[in-house]
């Protein structure tokens, strides 16, 4: 069995020798209105924006880093052919890939939001193959957030868990790389669960965008989370 929160721990030493490399769950203070806000400038956010091409290659970059590492761990990685998710809840994520160390990847291609994704940079090609299936780096970053975010850290899916696993998985990443993690992680989630469409319609996955919020919206995102105790 593969113990990820010890392969993430390895690899903040190996990384970052500066930080502290314990690995813990984060303490999470849920703000809606922040979530509200975040979302509403995903809305009024260009479809492209300036600017962003050094954030997602450092983001390409630490990911590949982060794949490689739990794939030097043991974890087996392979591609979700089947219809549907492959996992039903955060629960049955953690629990299979703990006593199997196989995660089950539900391919990009699948599905990456509700709008035409052609020219997105996550959906360029990763390099890596498994299983025959060529991996973009979406995919990627699927599988690292999945292993060291959701099954690490033991958290959910709802608003309150993604939070935690990319607040905790952030300290994984350079900081030139944190405004495309935020973009891709806790935009999309604030969108998905608090965007003013859910008073109209039902709740669905944003329009994928390629922007970066400002850097005070990710110190508050910062502020919301406190250190493990």
């Amino acid at each position: 069995m593969v113990d990820l929160r010890v392969v993430a721990e390895e690899y903040l030493s190996r990384r970052f020798p500066r930080a502290d490399p314990t690995y813990r769950r984060p303490v999470l203070r849920l703000d809606a209105e922040f979530c509200r806000r975040v979302a509403r400038h995903h809305d009024q956010a260009p479809a492209f924006g300036a600017g962003t091409e050094g954030a997602y290659r450092a983001l390409w970059e630490e990911d590949l880093q982060q794949y490689q590492a739990i794939r030097d761990a043991g974890v087996v990685v392979r591609p979700w052919r089947a219809a549907g998710q492959p996992y039903p809840d955060s629960r049955t994520l953690i629990d299979q890939v703990g006593r199997t160390g196989v995660l089950w990847l539900y391919l990009t291609r699948s599905g990456h939001g509700c709008a035409d994704t052609d020219g997105h940079p996550m959906r360029q090609p990763s390099g890596v193959v498994e299983d025959g299936e060529s991996l973009c780096h979406n995919d990627i970053l699927r599988v690292v957030h999945d292993l060291f975010g959701h099954v690490a850290l033991r958290a959910g899916f709802g608003p309150r868990g993604e939070f935690t696993a990319t607040g905790g998985h952030l300290r994984l990443y350079p900081e030139r790389a944190s405004p495309a993690l935020f973009t891709e992680q806790i935009g999309q989630i604030c969108w998905y669960f608090y965007g003013d469409h859910l008073a109209t319609g039902p709740r669905r996955y944003p329009e994928q965008k390629v922007f970066l919020y400002p850097q005070a919206v990710l110190d508050e995102f910062r502020g919301l989370l406190q250190p493990a105790r």
